[in-house]
């Protein structure tokens, strides 16, 4: 038999022989599916991770109570001794039960707020993704935001509504304390909370007291288009206020009302006839009272209203948060300071219309321990706080800030500088300066400057300071300025008492600017504590604040010093005053010496006060300051300071060891160690004669003769009685020294060329 095969067996074989196993999947969906199962793995993963996450936060998560849930959201505010002195809402709210709650409210709460809350637990995962749609597509869903109506109570109740509180932890604990709710109430009661503790505006809070508030009535006496009102407010109740805004609260209501069509609790026939209702209809001209009935309102209105700017600027809602405010407050002190400007029974006041702003700070941490925004405010709250107004000049109450403390802090000057009081031009102008009494006083120390108040050596030693240092040094005192400084600030700076009072404060604690506060803790409804402090930095040295100190002691104890009316006998004090002059095409309007503003601030070593007064419309017929008038400011101090001062320990300042004692023409003097000598004087003058305006007071020049002796440890003060002056200011800038309108009304400025061809801008002033 032959062993050799056929040729279609040979060819079948071969073929068999090169038949292919199973076909191998494609390499791209190979990979595909590798890519598909990471992310799964990924997937999965995340959700676990986001669940064990969750469930982390969720451990520690705060307690909810049914009081929570149903009690209101006020904020309480505590003074320095934990006393409540305010709450707000506390007092305006009419609980209404779920049985008296309206059908139609509820759908309409229901209907703009969470159209699944029948359906969801608690939390809507359907609804999130359902809002996150509706907000790109821009459907009239988009006015519900991710949180359920469970949500918003529960945050309403326990979790402080500050933007900086907004974090996944918070949320995560949101949403478990909402599954809890849930679980624990029925949907009547969820409703029957949140309806009865949304803030509604005015300090109203809750839908029955909105009605009571707005209409005059209760809930169940409300028409439809006023319901679907009210039930649309809770998201922006300022912005919705009928009374107000009207078109804003119309356009939200109208937006309610087709929300309630879309989910069938009403036909479009009803809401069209609610739309055509007026959004002013049924509303009450006279609303009730929304006052905490706290009767001490009125004393801490102006501190009230700078609490709640404080609270706004750190990122609370004070309408809804539920907080526990601590503030600086000394209640006595407040009560005394308000006690003083509204009654008769310490200072003669002109009449009602004059007012009063002043602050109180603690220098050794910044508090601000008391502050009055007005007198005789009437009903009026939260109104005008002109303890913080920074558009009246602070007159020469400037002088210490911006011309002698960097001097001293910069050129080393001793407090017997010699500085001029001769004529004076501004640079690049033909604007003359004056002093109060328009009299030159020829060379004198710059301690008797300051306590005299002079204009021209004032601005004199700004200019050989430079208002590039100046500046630094104001910024070191926690002030900014939007216009660039000139010299006529060195007499004069647009600040608050507040600002001063904080500022003078560094002199009186030895040199350190601590940020004014009033808020010193805040719990919120989590129970989470949040303390605030003001970190002080060093803004001068130890002896520019001891040699300032010293000078302005003068102010109120020498025989020629501006501030006399402040002194308290036994008191170791310094202090400024600042009175500021009409400007001089408007000065024959006014009696002679009357004034626009007039301030004082003075410090112990335990308190700063700052007091300005005057007329909230000074070019308003009779609205000046009379001369005599201009002392009402000191003698706030005194009363307050004197009260003030009787609680704590009166101790004089210690000299640093950086400052060397000495003796000048009898009198103590001070210099920085190691600087006894006087700086050279760049500044320019004006060639007439010193008498050019008045007579020369050569009894006060003389008092600082060409041969003055100064008797120290180590050598003695050169002679500087020239009077002699650069043609050539240091600071020649005419960004810096052309007036801004920023600042200049605390000098006695004339054009040579027409005294009265002047704006406000170069008024002029007492300069005490």
């Amino acid at each position: 038999m032959s062993s050799n095969n056929s040729p279609r067996e040979t060819r079948m074989s071969r073929n068999a022989d090169r038949t292919p196993g199973p076909k191998r999947p494609h390499t791209g969906w190979r990979t595909f599916r590798r890519i598909l199962y990471v992310i799964v793995a990924i997937g999965v993963f995340a959700i676990l991770a986001g669940a064990g996450l969750f469930f982390f936060y969720a451990q520690s998560a705060p307690k909810i109570t049914q009081s929570a849930l149903s009690s209101d959201a006020s904020t309480r505010i505590y003074d320095a001794n934990g006393n409540v002195i305010s709450r707000m809402g506390a007092q305006n709210r009419t609980y209404v039960k779920a049985k008296h709650i309206p059908a139609t409210l509820a759908a309409a709460v229901v209907s703009t707020e969470d159209r699944r809350f029948y359906k969801n637990n608690g939390v809507d995962p359907i609804r999130i993704v359902g809002a996150a749609f509706a907000n790109f597509t821009g459907s009239s869903l988009g006015m519900q935001g991710g949180s359920t109506l469970t949500q918003q109570l529960v945050k309403l109740s326990v979790f402080s509504t500050a933007a900086s509180d907004r974090t996944l932890k918070r949320k995560a604990q949101e949403a478990w304390l909402a599954l809890k709710v849930d679980h624990k109430y029925s949907k009547a009661e969820i409703l029957e909370y949140y309806i009865n503790k949304v803030y509604m505006g005015n300090g109203v809070y809750g839908m029955q007291t909105a009605a009571q508030y707005y209409y005059g009535t209760t809930l169940t006496h409300l028409s439809l288009a006023q319901l679907a009102l009210l039930a649309g407010m809770p998201q922006a109740p300022t912005r919705y206020d009928p009374t107000t805004y009207p078109a804003l609260a119309k356009k939200r209501r109208d937006l309610v009302l087709d929300s309630m069509v879309e989910t069938k609790v009403i036909t479009s026939a009803q809401a069209s006839q609610a739309k055509a209702t007026s959004i002013t209809s049924g509303l009450v001209k006279t609303h009730k009272s929304t006052s905490t009935g706290v009767k001490n309102t009125k004393v801490i209105d102006a501190y009230l209203k700078q609490v709640y700017t404080e609270l706004k600027s750190k990122g609370y809602n004070t309408t809804t948060g539920g907080l526990k405010v601590y503030t600086n407050l000394d209640m006595s002190a407040q009560k005394k300071l308000y006690s003083i400007v509204n009654s008769e029974n310490y200072v003669s006041f002109p009449s009602k219309k004059f007012q009063v702003g002043s602050t109180i700070v603690n220098p050794n941490n910044g508090q601000v321990v008391a502050m009055i925004g007005g007198r005789k405010t009437g009903n009026v709250t939260f109104g005008l706080n002109r303890a913080v107004q920074t558009d009246r000049s602070s007159a020469s109450t400037a002088k210490p800030l911006m011309d002698y403390g960097p001097a001293i802090e910069y050129l080393n000057y001793p407090t017997y500088e010699p500085v001029k009081d001769t004529a004076f031009t501004y640079p690049g102008t033909t604007k003359n300066l004056y002093d109060w009494d328009r009299q030159y006083q020829g060379t004198i120390t710059m301690r008797k400057a300051l306590y005299e108040s002079r204009n021209i050596p004032a601005i004199r030693t700004l200019q050989n300071v430079g208002i590039s240092k100046a500046t630094t040094f104001l910024k070191g005192l926690g002030m900014t300025f939007d216009k660039t400084l000139t010299l006529q600030n060195g007499i004069g700076l647009y600040i608050s008492t507040e600002q001063e009072a904080a500022a003078y404060a560094a002199f009186a604690n030895g040199g350190t600017y601590y940020k004014p506060y009033l808020v010193s803790k805040v719990v919120t409804q989590d129970g989470k504590a949040h303390n605030y402090s003001s970190q002080g930095k060093r803004a001068m040295s130890a002896a520019t604040a001891f040699m300032l100190t010293d000078m302005m002691k003068d102010v109120m104890t020498n025989e020629n010093g501006s501030g006399r009316s402040a002194a308290i006998s036994g008191l170791y004090q310094a202090g400024k005053t600042g009175t500021d002059s009409y400007p001089d095409d408007y000065a024959d309007k006014v009696p002679d010496g009357a004034t626009m503003d007039s301030w004082f601030t003075g410090y112990t070593k335990n308190y700063a006060v700052s007091v300005w007064t005057g007329y909230d419309k000074q070019f308003q017929t009779g609205h000046y300051v009379s001369e005599t008038e201009t002392k009402i400011a000191q003698e706030i101090y005194k009363y307050e300071m004197t009260y003030l001062a009787s609680k704590k320990v009166n101790s004089d300042w210690t000299q640093p060891s950086t400052v060397t004692k000495t003796t000048v023409n009898n009198n103590t003097e001070y210099y920085v160690t190691g600087h006894p000598g006087t700086v050279s004087d760049a500044t320019t003058t004006d060639s007439t004669s010193m008498s050019q305006y008045g007579s020369t007071n050569t009894t006060s020049s003389s008092a600082y003769s060409s041969n003055n002796q100064v008797t120290t440890s180590s050598s003695s003060a050169r002679a500087s009685s020239s009077t002699t002056e650069s043609s050539t200011s240091k600071e020649s800038s005419s960004t810096e020294q052309t007036p801004s309108g920023n600042g200049n009304d605390d000098n006695t400025t004339t054009d040579s060329s027409s005294a009265k061809n002047t704006t406000q801008d170069d008024n002029a002033s007492s300069g005490n």
